[in-house]
């Protein structure tokens, strides 16, 4: 449906509310307004130059707004660090993999865990006691969770500089969702992956018990995996609506779809 529309604000996990930004004479994003709740699955599509990566840049804390207000769970986090936000439940993937390419796939995991701490400080790591040991399972647990349900349980101990963009693609999936975050953000996640891949990645992202913003240029698997969607063109909210409801848009369709 073309504008924007409001959803109910019951568990409303995002809240982007008249995000504005600008570089010099150029508005990047111009009063962009939307909600997002809880467990719901959100594209967000339009044509290069739209200011998908920008919008996921403020919402990850990486931007500023010029004007405007990004809440997270009801708390106001606009000028709030990256750091921060992360450590409040938001995970965000690049549109370039980002893995530790001289750790294996499982400690690339594993690293997304750590920031909890060990359970007694560094006394309780160097003396092994009781309250580390069982935390190191349960984390090597989740771990071992999260390589089955990415389909990388057979590549746990290869080194991640090894494999192919495909497979670092879903490496830096799994280290994502592996502290089950409050908030997924996905900037082009089937960048570089194969048909089977792509296949993986919507049953990993429609079975995560969690809330998920997504930008991504595949229309099939947006259509086929998001619950609702925001269209932006030329830094704008051009409509919103159920996938149906914007493939039927004439609006939609004459600026981005054809």
């Amino acid at each position: 449906m073309s504008g924007v529309q409001a959803v109910d604000r019951t568990d409303v996990v995002l809240a982007v509310e008249g995000v504005l930004v600008a570089f010099g004479g150029v508005t990047a994003l111009d009063a962009v307004s939307f909600e997002v709740p809880e467990g719901q699955v959100c594209g967000v599509i339009g044509p290069n130059g739209a200011g998908k990566t920008t919008l996921f840049d403020v919402v990850s804390g990486l931007r500023g707004p010029s004007g405007g207000r990004v809440r997270v769970a009801g708390e106001d986090v606009t000028g709030v660090s990256p750091v921060k936000r992360a450590r409040a439940g938001l995970r965000r993937t690049f549109q370039r993999t980002q893995v530790f390419g001289r750790l294996t796939v499982a400690d690339n995991v594993l690293a997304a865990l750590d920031w909890h701490g060990g359970g007694g400080g560094l006394m309780a790591d160097l003396a092994g006691l009781p309250a580390r040991r069982r935390l190191d399972r349960e984390r090597r647990v989740r771990v071992a969770e999260v390589l089955e349900l990415c389909g990388l349980a057979d590549l746990r101990d290869a080194y991640a500089a090894a494999l192919p963009v495909g497979q670092r693609r879903l490496v830096e999936l799994a280290r994502a969702i592996a502290d089950r975050p409050r908030l997924l953000l996905l900037d082009e996640p089937t960048s570089g992956l194969d048909a089977d891949q792509t296949v993986r990645l919507r049953a990993v992202v429609r079975a995560l018990d969690t809330t998920v913003l997504l930008v991504e240029h595949d229309m099939g698997f947006v259509m086929d995996t998001c619950d609702r969607l925001v269209v932006l063109d030329l830094g704008r909210v051009i409509a919103t609506g159920t996938p149906a409801e914007i493939r039927d848009d004439p609006v939609v369709r004459a600026a981005y779809l054809g």
